[in-house]
């Protein structure tokens, strides 16, 4: 059948075909770094490291660009309100280069825990303003723009199908857009977008500033991504990846420009995850709900479990997390691990059952149907109950195959579970107790450790552990 995507500009799959051969060309939008990353924003990185396992375990070439946002970004997409970086480096009285620096380390640090293929390349914005200037000087040449007192901005009306992304008329767009909050009285068309802000009235003090035709500035958020993409892969892209939330304005804008600029096609498969809910509401600060990674953590989450969860419904529909939810997918993780023991255990490293080959089918048939994981999880759970079934374990060469799409990192399965700290904490004060010959504190912790799933066996080698 070969690979299936889901093209958001087509609205349907498509066999996937590359520009080049087996090469393959990605660019993935990557974060703004002016605050913590959340759980919300790292569907969409998890989503893109599935595509780009899936792309190199079919045999294809792949190269993926990722950019930072460190400059550009207001607080709305419409060209309105504060940088986003000058915003918190206020609010936490840093610099904007120190909160960029430590917003991406703490980004990519969580993005190691998910186990996430680092791109090829990353690129910061504020080390590539060459070459947007220079895309800003093209779309100038070529008469898409107009200069006002405050900014340089891509008129809309000049180019054609600008929202065949999102397909929604132009007229619903600029009802969409709020008068009162226009901060350019010169701006034409509210559609038209900031490629370049100079550094006058409400930027005058920005922190961010470099020279360009059009005085000192900065540029706007969208010329970013095409400028950067364009620089590492060429003016036409295979694949371009982000969250849905950025088709009506921020890729739509990208196509525009781009196009605008090289009379070339600029993405030919546009993928797009949807949203992650939380509690079957949105992600927000008032709600207390922005979760991090390390809250996760603390709740005794492990970060893959979370990649887990991820896997259990296609990354086009919407996702409701809940503790419950995270909790099974921790849950069915932890039986993964456990068969792979078992077979380390069994020393199944025999040869590859034949009866193996169907699942192995129903695992690649999942994934070329546009990068389907709850049905990829399936035929994993298939696999297991076979193997269970003929007491044949020699499937984990099957298991490790799969893995390197999933990231589980199931090749290092230690032979023995590691006890949680917190309940490694309890046995050890247990021991203590029973050397002081405390029976009621020893039985105590027995009781409370056998309520959480953890029963013990007292040896005369030591203490053992199992879960119930």
């Amino acid at each position: 059948m070969g690979l299936r995507l889901y093209n958001t500009l087509a609205r349907k799959k498509e066999e996937f075909v590359p520009l080049e051969d087996k090469n393959v060309r990605i660019y993935t939008c990557g974060p703004t770094v002016y605050g913590f990353a959340h759980i919300g924003n790292f569907r969409a990185y998890v989503f893109s490291d599935v595509l780009r396992r899936t792309l190199i375990y079919l045999d294809y070439n792949v190269t993926q660009i990722m950019n930072v946002t460190d400059v550009g970004h207001l607080t709305s997409d419409e060209d309105v309100g504060e940088d986003k970086m000058e915003l918190t480096a206020r609010k936490e009285g840093r610099s904007v280069w120190n909160i960029a620096r430590f917003y991406e380390d703490f980004f990519f640090t969580d993005a190691q825990k998910l186990n996430l293929q680092r791109p090829d390349i990353i690129c910061r914005a504020t080390e590539h303003v060459d070459a947007m200037i220079e895309l800003v000087k093209k779309l100038v040449e070529k008469g898409f723009t107009y200069e006002t007192a405050q900014a340089i901005y891509f008129h809309v009306p000049l180019f054609p199908n600008y929202t065949k992304l999102s397909r929604q008329s132009l007229d619903e767009k600029i009802v969409a857009v709020r008068e009162e909050v226009q901060e350019d009285p010169e701006k034409k068309h509210p559609a038209d977008f900031a490629l370049w802000f100079k550094a006058i009235r409400r930027f005058e003090n920005h922190a961010m500033q470099w020279d360009s035709p059009w005085g000192m500035g900065f540029p706007g958020w969208h010329i970013e991504c095409s400028a950067m993409s364009m620089k590492y892969l060429g003016e036409t892209l295979d694949i371009h990846t982000g969250g849905i939330d950025h088709v009506p304005v921020h890729h739509t804008n990208e196509i525009a420009q781009s196009e605008a600029a090289t009379g070339k096609r600029f993405v030919r498969y546009w993928l797009h995850n949807n949203f992650l809910r939380v509690e079957g509401g949105k992600m927000s600060k008032s709600l207390g709900n922005l979760y991090t990674l390390g809250d996760l953590e603390a709740r005794g989450i492990k970060p893959l479990s979370y990649r887990y969860f991820f896997f259990t419904a296609a990354y086009r529909t919407t996702l409701n997390f809940t503790w419950e939810a995270v909790g099974a997918a921790q849950s069915s993780l932890n039986s993964l691990y456990k068969f792979v023991r078992q077979a380390k255990r069994e020393g199944a490293l025999g040869p590859e059952p034949d009866w193996a080959r169907e699942y192995r089918d129903q695992f690649n048939k999942a994934l070329e149907d546009d990068l389907n994981t709850p049905r990829a999880l399936a035929a994993v759970w298939d696999l297991i109950r076979e193997a269970n079934r003929r007491q044949d374990y020699n499937v984990l060469s099957v298991l490790y195959d799969f893995d390197k799409i999933l990231g589980f990192d199931l090749e290092q399965t230690p032979l023995e579970e590691e006890l949680p700290e917190e309940y490694a904490a309890l046995v050890a004060e247990r021991q203590k107790a029973r050397e002081a010959k405390d029976w009621a504190r020893a039985d105590e912790l027995r009781k409370e450790l056998e309520d959480a799933g953890i029963l013990l066996e007292d040896r005369p080698e030591g203490t053992i552990w199992r879960r119930e």
